[in-house]
């Protein structure tokens, strides 16, 4: 790699910028499956100021925190540190609602068959 390139990576990446990636794809995250803060609060046990507080940079999170959070919003933690504007970001959450959808219509499915089998036996 240039060293150049290197070293400009080396001064973006600081304290504030990982605060930022973590509030924006928090925020995004949460927006993109329609969670008020309040809800998201409600649901990780946390409180509506701090999830206010996370979003607008001016606390920081846990591992635990982030834990909780991911499984909330059903995304994996490393979602929380892709950076702004990367096309996979939402490509995950699609894929998630994919992955759920299709594992739904084959339980339904396979319980439709399995009961409809059982009853002509």
């Amino acid at each position: 790699m240039n060293e150049n390139v290197i070293m400009a990576v080396k001064n973006k990446i600081d304290e504030h910028y990982v605060h930022r990636l973590i509030s924006i794809n928090i925020k995004r995250l949460r927006s993109l499956q329609n969670i008020s803060q309040l809800n998201l609060a409600l649901s990780t046990g946390l409180t509506h100021n701090f999830i206010n507080d996370i979003e607008n940079c001016k606390k920081g999170v846990s591992a635990k925190t982030l834990a909780k959070l991911s499984v909330v919003l059903g995304v994996e933690p490393y979602q929380f540190f892709l950076p702004e504007g990367s096309a996979n970001n939402d490509m995950m959450i699609y894929v998630k609602d994919f992955n759920d959808s299709l594992q739904k219509v084959v339980n339904e499915l396979t319980q439709q068959y399995l009961y409809r089998d059982k009853k002509n036996k």
